[in-house]
């Protein structure tokens, strides 16, 4: 079976569909699912988050006892940088329930989400649910994929071709911009989840979530403008948020940037979509600790459900099972994935100021 992409748009965009697909017949993902099911991939593995969960709570007890014995010391930095790589890694955890992977109730996956979020990263969940969810379900997928909305960066040349003027030089430059923009995005996610909490439409557990969020974002800066000099307290801050924005940023971005773009009016079958947008980081039992599973991102996308330590059993199902009906698995460094990134964001801003070149033709392209 090769990848099934088709479109509604002029015959020229089906013509470049039809480059990375010879087939019309989709095939269901249901024989792949039976296969991981069969070797109890689905299972929970809740001794595994009880034990990651346990050592995070004691690493972060750790953290304050040391922020209290060092006292007014630039040392202080270090505990802030501390604090946002615990931070994050318990984000992963709250990206999990939010998953359903953790708890055989829906309810404690969704509680357990709402509070680490809220209390730990000061994201919104329910922000993050709407946001999430349209992102697994059309991954990539130009404005129905809010991962690549543009914003301070252009994700596909369509976004690109509309700039002008001063954002155009940002834009024709965007890949080099890539990781220094990547230590705003903690500030970004929490601006994000206050303005969300605080529309006038509806949000779930609205008042539940309020109160714990702006708790969270008061106490750190009370804490440090009450036991550290007023520099020393904004830069203890500011560490802390960029290295917790940049540690989310740099674990999320591998999984789909650079990888095909599909546009708004495409279809793609559920198999070939989750699997030909994603990309999976290499570095086995390490990488998935670094990037909380998100590197295993096929699988993920495939069966979001899957606990964490049963993802790295299921690349091996997933791959041959790719390679057996022709469907490309991509899995790289990190390291080479970032330059992916940098080299496919500086392509992309080319566009800008100039006409605009479907992104289907990048992808066939590729294949």
């Amino acid at each position: 079976m090769t990848p099934t992409i088709t479109s509604e748009r002029p015959q020229s965009r089906v013509r470049q569909s039809r480059i990375i697909q010879s087939n019309p017949v989709t095939q269901s993902y249901s024989e792949l699912l039976k296969s991981v099911r069969a070797a109890g991939l689905l299972e929970r593995r809740q001794g595994f988050y009880i034990t990651v969960f346990s050592s995070l709570v004691v690493l972060m007890t750790a953290t304050w006892f040391g922020f209290a014995l060092i006292g007014q010391s630039w040392f202080q930095l270090l505990i802030a940088a501390a604090l946002g790589i615990i931070c994050t890694q318990l984000s992963f955890l709250a990206h999990e329930a939010g998953h359903r992977q953790i708890f055989a109730s829906r309810q404690a996956n969704d509680w357990s989400a709402r509070l680490i979020a809220t209390s730990v990263a000061g994201i919104s969940y329910s922000w993050w649910e709407q946001k999430h969810g349209a992102h697994h379900n059309h991954p990539n997928v130009i404005s129905k994929d809010p991962d690549i909305a543009t914003g301070a960066l252009a994700f596909h040349t369509e976004a690109a071709a509309g700039r002008q003027g001063r954002l155009s030089f940002l834009t024709r430059n965007q890949g080099w911009f890539f990781f220094p923009l990547l230590f705003l995005v903690g500030l970004g996610l929490q601006i994000d989840s206050v303005r969300f909490i605080f529309r006038r439409a509806k949000v779930t557990h609205r008042w539940v979530e309020l109160p714990i969020l702006l708790a969270r974002l008061s106490v750190l800066p009370v804490l440090a403008f009450t036991f550290l000099p007023i520099g020393m307290a904004f830069a203890f801050i500011g560490v802390q948020l960029a290295v917790f924005g940049f540690y989310m940023g740099a674990s999320f971005a591998p999984n789909h940037k650079g990888m095909p773009v599909l546009p708004a009016d495409s279809r793609v079958d559920f198999l070939s979509r989750q699997v030909l947008t994603s990309r999976n980081i290499s570095g086995g039992r390490f990488m998935d600790i670094l990037l909380g599973g998100l590197n295993r991102q096929v699988e993920h996308h495939l069966f979001p459900d899957m606990a964490r330590p049963q993802l790295h059993k299921a690349t091996a199902i997933v791959r041959q099972y790719c390679d057996t009906h022709g469907i490309p698995f991509t899995e790289t460094t990190l390291t080479a994935s970032y330059g992916i990134i940098v080299r496919y964001l500086n392509e992309v801003g080319l566009a800008a100021g100039r006409r605009f070149e479907c992104p289907m033709a990048t992808v066939a392209r590729r294949y």
